[in-house]
């Protein structure tokens, strides 16, 4: 997302929604895009399961949001995972996935699609919104200082579980 934004991207006139069924076959092509961008190359039905099961228990799980332009075309999503801290003392939602298809950078499209992701925060009670980003990935740290976002003292590490 660029720094500066014109006037009529301040007018976006999409919307923000909770990804339902009928929404999968677009998601995936976002998810993909996600996917292609991280050079990662998980195989369409392991995707679509991941977003089937947070549409099966939302409350439980997380939740997936879709943008769509004032055309309803599908532009970008985000997915938000629940969580806790037991330093905050509270539930966290965790943003693992943002993702705004190229064509639609730069129209805040990103910025709604964090603003949707706190609104769903503060309803389930989250205290915090928490996310990470690739060190090199400077368009979308740009995005995150100007929704205010707070950057972290963490370093992320992960171990892969042995598969059987």
């Amino acid at each position: 997302m660029g720094e500066d934004a014109s006037p009529a991207e301040d007018r976006w006139t999409g919307s923000v929604l909770p990804v339902a069924e009928a929404d999968l076959p677009e998601l995936l092509v976002l998810m993909r895009g996600y996917c292609d961008f991280y050079e990662v190359d998980p195989r369409d039905e392991d995707l679509l399961a991941l977003a089937r099961t947070l549409l099966e228990d939302p409350e439980k799980d997380g939740v997936q949001l879709i943008a769509r332009d004032g055309r309803g075309d599908a532009v970008g999503f985000a997915t938000i995972y629940w969580s806790f801290s037991t330093h905050r003392t509270g539930r966290l939602g965790v943003m693992n996935d943002l993702f705004v298809a190229p064509a639609a950078r730069g129209q805040r499209v990103g910025e709604r699609l964090i603003e949707a992701c706190l609104e769903r925060c503060h309803e389930r009670g989250a205290l915090a919104l928490e996310w990470e980003t690739a060190l090199d990935n400077e368009r979308a740290q740009a995005l995150y200082d100007r929704v205010g976002g707070k950057r972290e003292r963490w370093l992320s590490y992960s171990l892969e579980t042995p598969r059987p």
